[in-house]
């Protein structure tokens, strides 16, 4: 029976899919894991226990289900907008803006059921807002509680192809007014030849040198207008331009910025139509041949290929149901003019209508199917775009769908995905060392019989060393549903003090003077919660009707919250054999040394039914006390395990304390017998 020594020095392929189990021969197989769940995989190849979530407000109402959205003006001025049904309320600094004690709240048009399908861009204290059923929104801030949203009013266009019937229409009078009625002479050319419709109203027209809104439609061939730009005379005319954008057409369900121009796509009647606004004026979409003249293009395209996203990087990236595309001046580093545009496609994959995010140099989309996450990057060596699956290695970490993606550049350079059945699937992402590693992460608490639901993820600038992740988290709480508002504490790889660990969550934090009695609990009523206090941890606790639990011994620090358990467990282990391989013969691990980084109460073994306590106190340590020194270095474990064919190495921390894996060293004996 040969005996060897392991060596597992780094987690960065992530959670591997079942279908890997047999690929011993993979090169990256000794770096990934059967199981990490509420583990993070640092690019450096490290797994640490992910930070709790502190808990910030129930949204305004916990029967519907809620959107969070990023807003961020410079790297200090950084909010997080909950979207409900027809409001937005405001976050900043991991706490709820309050106007005169209540939470400030604006309305906006959006129902619960259009909140995921909203894409928005951002340019300094304005964001450009689109949805497929309403007109394009613009949200201004000009302070904390000064927020306003209202419709664009484009300076002139966009505009469908002019009119080539034999259908004119005419003006009551050529003057500008209000309440004037336009003719057109037969329905055809009109809305497909349906004539005016109600839902035209607040469309423009454009004709004779002049341009009118429709304010009310009297029947399909006479609307009643209000005339913004003079017409030169009131003659009948062919010659018109009906707006694109429309209630009867369909409003852009998408919007960039690229080159100084903001982009509109992806209209109900226009699917694959893009539309730039003139160089440095976005609301101004006035066609022409000059070189800052707005554009109007359709992909052409044997199929429809509905515009989902489109993204900036080294050209405009354009997201479509059928494939994807870029748009550039003539393929060369020039900006994009009316007389230079051009559209190739790159890939035939098909995207989503989930919004693609930016990493880097490359744009992470998911798949129309919403279960495979493909990377879009430009490759010199084909001078064109490739886009790998970066979930190849573990299909089945986003098989349930994802309806939700939110990209985390520090410290770590995360992907948060919110999958459909509430998990939060994470993909550290660092291409140029080749990290792609997955992990899950499942929020403390239940919601009916099953585990918390996460529901929405959003990131922002935070310190300079660290980025902000806001989560909206459904549970049931004292047999009601409640949806909460909470944010991820700190992601401190070197967290030293036992003070500051915040393993909880939905957790509050309290800090004053020695007392038994802790308050402010009433979102966590009647949940069992985790306790640490003085960086030691206590009992768990109920707590009670008015929001309160009552502590054994006093504290003047502590984190109250909902635990979490942490599990890492690896592949099957392959250490040879006299004859080859060891797998699928007996073998048996004798002990286990693991490297660890400030870590304390872990605990190892061969299943999650048999595991060891590590200890990490001695003899004459009081519980009551935290431990002095947290571990950072070897610590060496007689494993408890039978002979067997796996070999598995299960890790689990369910303490509300750090845990940060370096390596693991087994000793294990195989029989070739």
């Amino acid at each position: 029976m040969p005996r060897t020594t392991l060596a597992l020095t780094s987690f960065v392929s992530g959670e591997f899919s079942p279908k890997m189990d047999g690929r011993t021969d993979f090169e990256k197989y000794n770096s990934g894991a059967k199981t990490l769940e509420n583990f993070l995989v640092h690019p450096q190849g490290a797994a640490t226990r992910r930070v709790g979530t502190q808990f910030i407000a129930e949204v305004k109402s916990s029967a519907a289900k809620t959107r969070l959205i990023p807003f961020e003006f410079s790297t200090t001025q950084t909010y997080i907008l909950e979207f409900g049904n027809t409001y937005i309320r405001f976050f900043k600094d991991k706490g709820q803006i309050l106007d005169s004690g209540n939470p400030y709240e604006i309305s906006s048009p959006y129902l619960t059921a259009e909140l995921f399908d909203i894409k928005f861009a951002q340019s300094a204290d304005v964001m450009y807002i689109t949805h497929p059923n309403h007109e394009v929104m613009k949200l201004s801030r000009t302070g904390h509680t000064s927020w306003t949203l209202a419709q664009v009013d484009f300076t002139d266009g966009p505009y469908l192809a002019t009119n080539s019937s034999t259908t004119t229409l005419t003006p009551a009078q050529a003057a500008t007014g209000s309440n004037i009625n336009i003719t057109a002479s037969a329905v055809t050319g009109i809305n497909s030849g349906a004539g005016f419709q109600t839902t035209d109203v607040g469309r423009i027209i454009s004709f004779n040198s002049g341009k009118a809104k429709i304010t009310a439609r009297s029947s399909t061939t006479v609307v009643a207008c209000t005339i913004t730009t003079a017409f030169t005379n009131t003659n009948a005319t062919e010659a018109f331009n009906l707006g694109a954008f429309s209630d009867t057409t369909g409003h852009p369900s998408c919007v960039s910025f690229f080159e100084q121009r903001l982009v509109f796509a992806g209209t109900t009647d226009e699917p694959q139509t893009l539309f730039f606004s003139k160089a440095g004026d976005y609301e101004n979409m006035t066609t022409g041949t000059n070189a800052d003249d707005a554009m109007v293009y359709t992909i052409a395209s044997n199929q429809v290929n509905a515009i989902r996203y489109m993204k900036a990087v080294r050209t405009l990236v354009v997201g479509t149901t059928g494939g994807e595309f870029t748009v550039s001046a003539d393929g060369t580093d020039a900006s994009i003019t009316p007389t230079n545009i051009t559209i190739k496609r790159q890939s035939s994959f098909g995207s989503a209508n989930v919004d693609a995010i930016p990493a880097g140099n490359a744009i992470l989309f998911l798949q129309k199917a919403k279960r495979k996450i493909r990377e879009l990057q430009y490759n010199f060596d084909s001078d064109g775009y490739q886009a790998p699956d970066l979930t190849i290695l573990n299909e089945t970490v986003t098989d349930t769908g994802i309806n939700e993606m939110s990209y985390q550049q520090e410290p770590g350079s995360n992907i948060w995905c919110v999958r459909d059945d509430g998990v939060l699937a994470c993909l550290t992402y660092q291409r140029s060392e080749n990290v792609i590693a997955w992990s899950r992460h499942i929020f403390g608490g239940v919601f009916g019989n099953g585990k918390s639901v996460c529901e929405s993820v959003a990131s922002i600038s935070g310190v300079l060393t660290e980025d902000e992740v806001w989560v909206i988290v459904k549970r049931t709480i004292n047999g009601a549903t409640k949806r909460f508002v909470e944010c991820f504490s700190d992601f401190d790889f070197d967290e030293t003090s036992p003070t500051s660990f915040k393993f909880l969550d939905s957790h509050l934090s309290y800090s004053g003077s020695g007392t038994t009695t802790l308050s402010g609990l009433a979102h966590l009523e009647g949940q069992t919660v985790s306790v640490l206090g003085d960086g030691a941890t206590h009992a768990n606790k109920v707590v009670n009707g008015s929001g309160q639990i009552t502590l054994d011994r006093s504290v003047t620090s502590a984190c109250v919250g909902l635990p979490y358990d942490s599990i890492l467990q690896t592949m099957r282990i392959e250490g040879g054999a006299a004859e080859g391989t060891s797998q699928g013969k007996t073998k048996r691990i004798s002990k286990v040394v693991l490297r660890l980084f400030e870590t304390v109460g872990v605990k190892v073994g061969p299943s999650l039914t048999n595991l060891e306590t590590i200890p990490f106190r001695t003899t004459s340590s009081l519980l009551s006390n935290p431990v002095d020194t947290l571990l950072s270095g070897d610590k060496e474990i007689e494993f408890n395990d039978d002979y067997n064919s796996d070999g598995f190495i299960f890790i689990k921390q369910d303490q509300p304390l750090p845990c940060s894996i370096l390596a693991i060293y087994p000793t294990l004996v195989t029989s070739d017998g």
